[in-house]
């Protein structure tokens, strides 16, 4: 019998538009230890749609955990970011014991759904963390609040899918903080994190840890697949293992290059990226010092080396696997599907902090 077969394990389970992904994760002498993963594609999702299909989803869910062998039944889930409302406030002259009414109250102005049909979360947002806090802080009236509020049907929904599967929910959470768990850890420098999703690229910008903007398009892998298909007259099936493929004639090698017909796909993605960037710089005078891309359609040869041309800033592939361990030999497999099971590496670090 093993020595750690008593520690318990968690499980991240992200629920994508066209697949969901699992990552189960130990806590071994401190050190996160990758136990097993799993996912699944669905080429009917905009048909079935997941969350509208607990049933379905749920029965997803129980054959990666069956086919992974998966050992724990606690998991966390994300709720998707195009889907919550998220603010960061800005409050004056408010007392602590006011707080959470003055966040009720700035929460009406901004967010366009009545209240009663959301849940809403707030934290406050330290300026300077790490900073001595007497002094300036005694005397300061002003209050950074971090808001988010999901709607109570979306909840729901979730809350349906994993009672049908039989499979504990931990916690929900937003799949930003996910990303900036897996992603960025303690890194608190400003930085863009790009979720490219099959449907939605999700923008967020990072100071500090705290998600500052986030914003969404309906623009996404899907777009850069059929893209793909019509560059090299293939059919939707094989231009999406071509997206995955570390190959080839995708790529002008050469010249280092783009096909002009995935260039014209992604223009929306570099268009949304440009304008976040400036948006954020004119709001909080901060310029954006780095660009991390995740999501499977991140894997696109050469994308984030384009990006880094046509942004003229530092664009990589974010490696969830960074404060994992986990068995060299499947390094090569691990770094080639990381991006897609980044909020899941996140939502099952979510409970070893």
């Amino acid at each position: 019998m093993s020595l750690f077969n008593t520690i318990p394990s968690y499980i991240g389970i992200d629920i994508g538009s066209t697949s969901i992904k699992l990552v189960e994760l130990k806590k071994i002498n401190g050190q996160a230890k990758l136990v097993t993963y799993g996912f699944s594609e669905n080429k009917q999702a905009k048909q079935i749609e997941w969350q509208n299909n607990p049933n379905f989803a749920a029965a997803v869910i129980n054959k990666i955990l069956a086919d992974a062998e998966v050992q724990s039944r606690g998991a966390i889930s994300a709720l998707p970011t195009f889907s919550v409302f998220s603010s960061v406030l800005n409050l004056s002259n408010v007392g602590k014991k006011d707080i959470a009414g003055a966040v009720h109250w700035e929460a009406k102005k901004v967010i366009p759904l009545p209240l009663e049909d959301m849940i809403l979360d707030w934290k406050k947002i330290e300026d300077n963390p790490g900073a001595p806090k007497d002094g300036q802080a005694k005397t300061s009236s002003n209050i950074k609040v971090l808001l988010t509020g999901a709607p109570k049907t979306l909840v729901k929904k979730y809350i349906d899918i994993f009672k049908a599967a039989q499979v504990n929910l931990m916690s929900l959470e937003t799949g930003t903080f996910s990303l900036i768990r897996a992603l960025l850890g303690n890194d608190r420098s400003t930085v863009m994190l790009v979720e490219i999703g099959a449907g939605t690229t999700d923008v967020s910008i990072v100071d500090n840890s705290i998600p500052m903007l986030n914003r969404s398009i309906d623009v996404g892998g899907s777009t850069i697949t059929q893209a793909i298909s019509k560059y090299l007259n293939i059919g939707l099936e094989r231009a999406e293992q071509f997206k995955y493929d570390l190959g080839i004639s995708l790529i002008e090698s050469a010249e280092d290059k783009v096909p002009q017909s995935i260039i014209d796909a992604i223009t929306p993605i570099v268009n949304e990226l440009k304008y976040a960037a400036n948006l954020y710089q004119t709001k909080n005078n901060k310029s954006v010092e780095k660009i991390v891309l995740s999501g499977g359609s991140a894997m696109l040869p050469n994308l984030a080396n384009y990006l880094t041309r046509v942004l003229d800033m530092k664009v990589i592939i974010g490696d969830p696997w960074a404060r994992v361990s986990y068995p060299v030999d499947l390094k090569p497999l691990l770094n080639e599907i990381g991006p897609r099971l980044s909020i899941a590496v996140g939502l099952a670090l979510r409970e070893m902090e």
